[in-house]
């Protein structure tokens, strides 16, 4: 008989997760532990108790349990949780976890039901109030609930394994194998062999590029395309999200990496790749310093970057941080060059009203 989970319950309340992690076959067995007995309220001041989902023969099941004083007894249930139409046909049995062979069962519920769906069928199984105080272990005892469908169904998909996807890396691959290449950039001395099919999926400004109607019937060992205004790194970047939809590794004490992740933001929003761009300027609010800020400012107002802004105005808050950027050259250069954001960046360090 296959373990199938437990289910704690202190003072009536069911502790962890709701659904038990664990399946079984065609049959298994769940155990219900009570704790603080003397704690849980009985009806009609709470409703029953019930254990974790536990699946077995590929159906859902639960244990109810009443600790219901009237006439002195405790009263376990069982019910069938979401199946497939039709009458599900088990063999159940209820007992004691520290039962032996050797002692008479206490309680030895044994009953061959039939439920459908979204069934419970109660009083199951009925143990008297003083019997079940006999069993009690530091205010608590655990019921063991052992099931044995006679109809499962079809359970298949335990021995099937899914990975998690590797599409990612296979477009990765493919960039860096060449192999089927159909376009060309020279960017910088640098040539980028890629797949039109790949860049027009990702980008709505390649798919005009490379598929607008002038372009029919080009061949596909056509010059590499010019790229004049990017630097080659920057290119490679894209082209490393367009395949792997990854970052480039960046180091936050490098200079040079801040600067890429400007650099890809903009080409980002020059090729229309909406989420490169959001990842660039979510990791540039790490970068949002007393040197740095004024430039992100700058770069948000001109690519409509909200957030980025609304961090960098958050930076300026602070009044240490604000007085170190006022007396920075890249503050007398925001100045000149951006006089319109000046209204605009005041109102943002302000507190809110």
């Amino acid at each position: 008989m296959s373990f199938v989970g437990v289910s704690v319950v202190d003072g009536g309340v069911l502790l962890g997760s709701p659904i038990s992690p664990t399946t079984a076959g065609a049959s298994g067995y769940h155990l219900l532990v009570i704790e603080g007995y003397s704690r849980t309220p009985a009806l009609p001041y709470s409703g029953p108790i019930e254990s974790r989902c536990f699946t077995v023969g590929g159906y859902r099941w639960s244990i109810y349990c009443d600790l219901v004083d009237n006439g002195g007894s405790l009263s376990l249930g069982l019910f069938l949780d979401v199946n497939p139409a039709g009458l599900v046909k088990a063999h159940v049995e209820f007992s004691f976890a520290d039962e032996t062979n050797e002692e008479p069962a206490s309680i030895h519920g044994s009953e061959i039901l039939e439920l459908r769906c979204d069934q419970c069928h109660n009083g199951l199984k009925d143990i008297e109030i003083e019997t079940l105080k006999k069993r009690l272990r530091d205010d608590s005892f655990t019921i063991r609930c052992d099931i044995v469908v006679l109809n499962p169904t079809s359970n298949t998909s335990q021995f099937i394994d899914v990975p998690p996807s590797d599409m990612q890396r296979n477009f990765t691959n493919l960039l860096l194998s060449r192999e089927g290449t159909d376009v060309a950039f020279r960017v910088r001395g640098e040539t980028f062999a890629a797949h039109r099919c790949v860049l027009a999926a990702r980008s709505t400004v390649f798919r005009a590029a490379l598929f607008s109607p002038m372009k029919e019937g080009m061949s596909s060992t056509v010059a590499a395309m010019q790229i004049d205004d990017m630097d080659d790194v920057v290119f490679k970047a894209m082209l490393g999200f367009i395949y792997g939809d990854v970052l480039p590794a960046v180091n936050e004490e490098e200079d040079e990496d801040v600067v890429l992740l400007q650099h890809l933001l903009v080409a980002a929003d020059r090729y229309d790749l909406r989420r490169l761009r959001l990842m660039c300027e979510k990791k540039l609010h790490g970068y949002i310093g007393v040197g740095t800020v004024t430039i992100f400012i700058a770069l948000a107002e001109q690519y409509g970057c909200d957030g980025l802004k609304k961090a960098c105005y958050e930076f300026l808050r602070c009044p240490d941080n604000l007085r170190a950027v006022v007396d920075t050259d890249g503050f007398d250069d925001l100045c000149r060059s951006c006089p319109s954001l000046m209204k605009d960046m005041i109102l943002g360090v302000l507190p809110p009203k």
